[in-house]
C-alpha cells in the first residue's frame, strides 16, 4: 500500500515516522520543503505537489493547519482531487469543519474515490509514540480498509457514522479539552499563590477524581517554563471557532467553550502567543 501523507508539521512528522516504522510505503508533500526534512531523512519520498503525490499513491492522509489548507490541497488546480485514480482512499485527518469534510465525501465519490475524515487527539507526544486517538466518519468498508494505518499511528480509533462524524466527534473532543486547560490553569494559580508545592499538588491531584490528560501532561511542562507547542494556540482557536459555529447551527449555549476561545483570543491578538503550546494558557493568570 503506498501511502501520500500532506502535511509534516508537529503532528504529521511524528505520524510520518510511524508508518514508515510500519513498512509503510511513505511518500510526503509539504508546502514549504524543508519542514519535510525529518520525514525525508527517516524515509520518506517527496513529491512536489499534492497533485503528482496522489497521483502515486493508493490511500492519501493530509493533516494541515485550517480548513482554507484544507480546501487547497483538496480542491484547487494542483490538488489531491487532480490528480487521484479511481479507487484511492483519501483521509483528512486535519480537525477541520464537518460540512468540509462532507464536502469531499461528496466529492470523492463522484470522482470514484473513497473518503474518511479522522481528525485525531493526543498532541504531539501520541504523534510521536504512534498512541492517538482517533475519530473517523465515512463508510465502515472504506475503514476497515485502513485499520493498518490507523494501527500504525493509534491506539485508540472508532467510526461514528458518515462523513462529517469524525470532525463533529473531534470538536466535542475540543470542548472537553477547553474545560481541563481552564480548570489546570487555574488549579495551578491556585496552588502557587496558596503556597503549595506546585509538583506534588499536580502527582496528587494526577491520582485522585481530578486526574485529567492536560494535567499531567502540560502542567508538568508550565512548571519547567516550556510552552513549546505540542498544539499551538492559533490552531486551538480555530477548533473553537468551529465549535462554537457547531453549536450555534444546533442552537445550543456552551458558555465555557466562548470564554476560553475568548482567553486564546486574547493570547494571540494582544499577547502574540499565537505560535506558542496551548498551556501559554496559564500566561493569561500570571502574564
Amino acid at each position: 500500500m503506498k501511502v501520500g501523507f500532506i502535511g509534516t508539521g508537529v503532528m504529521g512528522t511524528g505520524m510520518i515516522k510511524n508508518l514508515i516504522k510500519a513498512d509503510f510505503d511513505v511518500t510526503v508533500y509539504n508546502r514549504t520543503k524543508t519542514h519535510a526534512d525529518a520525514a525525508v531523512a527517516a524515509g520518506a519520498k517527496w513529491s512536489d505537489s499534492p497533485k503528482e503525490l496522489a497521483s502515486q499513491s493508493d490511500v492519501i492522509i493530509s493533516i494541515v493547519g485550517f480548513p482554507t489548507d484544507v480546501e487547497d490541497v483538496y480542491f484547487s488546480e494542483h490538488s489531491v482531487f487532480a490528480g487521484a485514480k479511481p479507487g484511492t482512499i483519501v483521509i483528512d485527518m486535519t480537525t477541520s469543519s464537518p460540512s468540509l469534510a462532507e464536502k469531499i465525501g461528496a466529492k470523492a465519490e463522484e470522482l470514484k474515490l473513497e473518503a474518511l475524515d479522522a481528525p485525531v487527539s493526543g498532541g504531539d507526544l501520541g504523534a510521536k509514540n504512534g498512541t492517538l486517538t482517533i475519530m473517523v466518519g465515512g463508510k465502515e468498508e472504506t475503514y476497515e480498509k485502513v485499520l493498518p494505518l490507523f494501527e500504525a499511528m493509534g491506539k485508540s480509533m472508532h467510526l461514528f457514522g458518515s462523513y462529517g462524524s469524525g470532525q463533529r466527534t473531534k470538536l466535542a473532543n475540543q470542548i472537553m479539552i477547553a474545560g481541563t486547560m481552564l480548570g489546570m490553569s487555574e488549579t495551578l494559580v491556585f496552588a502557587e499563590k496558596a503556597g503549595l508545592n506546585s509538583e506534588d499538588v499536580i502527582n496528587t491531584l494526577s491520582g485522585g477524581s481530578a486526574e485529567n490528560w492536560s494535567l499531567s501532561n502540560y502542567g508538568p511542562r508550565i512548571l519547567k517554563g516550556d510552552f513549546e507547542p505540542g498544539f499551538y494556540i492559533k490552531h486551538f482557536i480555530k477548533d473553537l471557532r468551529l465549535a462554537i459555529e457547531e453549536a450555534d447551527a444546533m442552537q445550543i449555549d456552551l458558555p465555557m467553550l466562548k470564554l476560553a476561545k475568548q482567553l486564546y483570543t486574547k493570547l494571540q491578538d494582544e499577547d502574540n502567543l499565537g505560535n506558542a503550546g496551548t498551556q501559554a494558557l496559564i500566561k493569561y493568570y500570571r502574564p
